[in-house]
């Protein structure tokens, strides 16, 4: 399987029309990692929501039990080490998905279980709400790696976050329990994440977030 984004009605699984709309990742061979295609497909799928009038919630969940766990380093070598390349997947593929999301006006759910790493971090970050379950890990460490974060990816996350948090992340590749980062602020506090079946009250939670009168 080499990983997709898909979209589908709420009313597909829940069976009744409410307007969420659940955005999976899904490349659960290599724990939802994304790929060049995955962040296009990002992109395009909310390019068309935020068409879309008659969409109310977004969820942003994944396959298989861990929500992202950042890039599909198995790619980096065909891109990485060329200036133009490299360039091209921060500023078109990664930034494009991740601008998408910032640039939709439809309420953002995340629901996080897992690993939850990198892009992950930065996907989550788009969102306007973040539930997370218990099990859920949290970090940025591609200093492993030995490569920076890209300036606009890197802004995203300490905004969210916050500057101390991001640094610890990205110079220590700190990984944060659910407890430590609902501490931040950056997520409610951690209990069953969003379950494709409803989970813990899925709908309801959605409804909160699309009749609270900020949507308005």
């Amino acid at each position: 399987m080499s990983g997709e984004i898909t979209i589908e009605p709420w009313s597909q699984i829940q069976g009744e029309d409410t307007g969420i709309f659940s955005v999976e990742i899904v490349n659960p061979e290599k724990l939802n990692a994304m790929t060049r295609k995955m962040w296009r497909q990002l992109k395009a799928i909310f390019e068309d929501i935020q068409k879309n009038h008659m969409a109310r919630c977004i969820v942003v969940q994944s396959h298989g039990g861990n929500f992202c766990a950042g890039g599909d380093i198995a790619e980096y070598p065909a891109f990485r080490f060329d200036p133009d390349s490299l360039a091209a997947f921060h500023e078109e593929d990664v930034w494009g998905g991740l601008n998408a999301m910032l640039s939709c006006d439809v309420p953002i759910v995340a629901s996080i279980a897992g690993v939850c790493m990198g892009a992950g971090v930065e996907i989550a970050s788009c969102c306007d709400v973040r539930w997370v379950s218990e099990n859920a890990s949290f970090g940025a460490p591609i200093a492993k790696l030995g490569f920076p974060m890209a300036p606009k990816e890197l802004h995203l996350v300490a905004s969210a976050v916050g500057a101390h948090t991001a640094k610890r992340m990205l110079l220590e590749a700190a990984v944060f329990s659910a407890q430590d980062m609902a501490a931040t602020g950056w997520c409610a506090q951690p209990g069953a994440a969003i379950a494709r079946t409803g989970g813990r009250c899925g709908k309801a939670h959605c409804k909160l977030v699309t009749t609270s009168g900020a949507f308005e």
